[in-house]
């Protein structure tokens, strides 16, 4: 069982649960030991995903740290864990994005105790589907990953000004669009329309197999139909694709991030939109080769839609928070894109895209949030010179910046290039264009806002005066992933040697020879 006979997947996996429990029963009236317990259970689970990341043998592939416990024996449900190379990366994406949010959230000060606990049980169900090989207990993982953020939001979040305009103002005005509420409402039902699909798909391939278990790893082997592959694969991608953010299903996701608190639009940009991504690849293309073969066009086709569209709607935001929310669907489409290849170099391009891009924007969501909390605005045409009074932000979301659109030396630059080059080679080429030019665009706006706001002159009315620059642990977040960034940037063969253990299976699975 486990890694030498130790179950640090689920350690990894629960320790967050049990610092929620401990925040809700000791440390109702100590403010200081609910941050301690769980920047200390993150802490573990980051500790131990490092050691599982490190520990895990390349040359044996597959899922390793396996552990299998059955639960209902009758229906086949089992708690069944274990790590591949593409599941290992996500779960590392997952601890260092959690283990900073901790930090990135440490001032808060509205219920801080329930806040705290909702965001551990969160990243409790995210890394569960990430390590989870049972269909039925993945789903369970996935629903607890979802759900909390309709409270995180509506109690924690903050609401846009958005002024209503055209035929639809009034219906605008009405239904509270811009109010945290209104994007707290809006991600959970959308989400909850896409589990069902999701739900829908596990049970028929369950009944497909003949009902007797809900492991991967048994479903893998059945040879289901080709028309149920095809109408599964379309369950999965669309369900799947909700969280995933694809066009024109996405339009919950900028709500939700500008509405987030700051933990919270660091794990839903960084990670749960990886949840989406991860379920294609791993349920859609990994149990319905002959689906995947006849929807991937599709899949392919909207990617490259989300790239150019994300890009040119977040050059038209005004609000910083919507700016990178926008950017994050741009940037999702790389991930469907280079899955969507068949490739070698687009299927590793498109898992190290899930985390390069997940680092990168829990960066920003956690720069945005400083911002925010120092000068009180996040509209950008009201900002300037801040570089001068804040040059670790300033410096840190130009790094940020320069991983978004790509440049060589920083994680951005290896995922998209790898993408890119799958896109080349697949049967599709063209999708190489669109998918250059949304490249084009994410550079004009990232520069266009780095500059507005820490590189330009100082604006004109003198707003804002002696901003102070990060302090204590506001710095742990920042250094942590700039960090990461710099090193998966120059060193990627740290994470592309695992990853590909996992993608040439599974493109064999698929009839294609890598």
């Amino acid at each position: 069982m486990g890694c030498n006979g130790i179950p640090l997947l689920t350690l990894i996996t629960w320790a967050p649960f049990l610092g929620a429990v401990l925040i809700m029963f000791t440390a109702r009236h100590h403010p200081l030991a609910v941050r301690l317990i769980a920047a200390v259970t993150t802490g573990i689970s980051l500790v131990l995903s490092v050691v599982v990341y490190l520990g895990y043998d390349t040359d044996a592939a597959g899922f390793q740290c396996y552990e299998k416990i059955p639960l209902v024996p009758a229906l086949g449900i089992s708690y069944e864990v274990g790590a591949d190379g593409i599941s290992l990366i996500l779960v590392l994406l997952t601890a260092i994005i959690i283990f900073s949010g901790v930090f990135a959230s440490w001032t808060i000060q509205t219920r801080s105790q329930e806040f705290y606990a909702l965001l551990l049980v969160l990243v409790t169900g995210v890394f569960g589907v990430f390590v989870s090989l049972d269909l039925f207990v993945f789903f369970l993982f996935y629903e607890l990953a979802v759900l909390p953020m309709y409270l995180l939001i509506g109690i924690w979040g903050t609401s846009a000004q958005i002024r209503p305009r055209g035929i639809f103002a009034w219906a605008m005005r009405e239904t509270g669009v811009g109010s945290k509420e209104y994007a707290a409402m809006k991600l959970t039902l959308y989400l909850l329309l896409g589990s069902a699909f999701i739900l829908v798909g596990i049970l028929a391939l369950y009944m497909a197999a003949g009902g007797s278990s809900f492991s991967f790893l048994e479903l893998e082997g059945a040879a289901f139909d080709p028309v149920l592959q095809r109408w599964v694969f379309l369950l999965f991608y669309v369900g799947f694709g909700v969280l995933a953010g694809i066009w024109p299903l996405h339009t919950w996701s900028p709500d939700g991030h500008a509405s987030a608190p700051t933990a919270v639009s660091m794990l839903h940009a960084g990670v749960l939109m990886k949840l989406g991504a991860y379920g294609v690849v791993r349920m859609g293309m990994g149990l319905l080769p002959e689906g995947t073969h006849d929807w991937v066009p599709l899949v392919g086709t909207i990617a490259t839609i989300n790239i150019v569209y994300g890009a040119l709607s977040a050059m038209a935001q005004t609000d910083l928070k919507y700016v990178i929310a926008y950017s994050s669907v741009s940037h999702m489409g790389i991930v469907m894109l280079g899955a969507a290849t068949l490739t070698e170099a687009g299927l590793n391009g498109s898992v190290f895209q899930m985390f390069a891009h997940g680092i990168m924007t829990g960066l920003f969501f956690a720069l945005v949030g400083l911002v925010y909390e120092k000068a009180h605005s996040r509209e950008i045409s009201k900002m300037g010179g801040f570089g001068r009074m804040m040059p670790g932000i300033a410096t840190a979301f130009t790094l940020g910046g320069l991983s978004s659109l790509g440049l060589p030396a920083t994680a951005g630059f290896v995922a998209e290039f790898l993408t890119f080059l799958g896109a080349w080679r697949s049967a599709h080429a063209w999708w190489l264009f669109p998918a250059v030019a949304g490249t084009f665009l994410t550079a004009i706006y990232v520069l266009r806002v780095v500059k507005q706001i820490f590189w330009g002159p100082a604006p004109a009315h003198g707003e804002f005066h002696d901003l102070p620059d990060a302090r204590g642990p506001e710095w742990v977040a920042l250094v942590l992933l700039m960090f990461v960034i710099v090193l998966f940037g120059m060193v990627p063969a740290i994470a592309i040697g695992p990853i590909d253990t996992a993608t040439v299976p599974l493109l064999t699975r698929l009839g294609i020879r890598p």
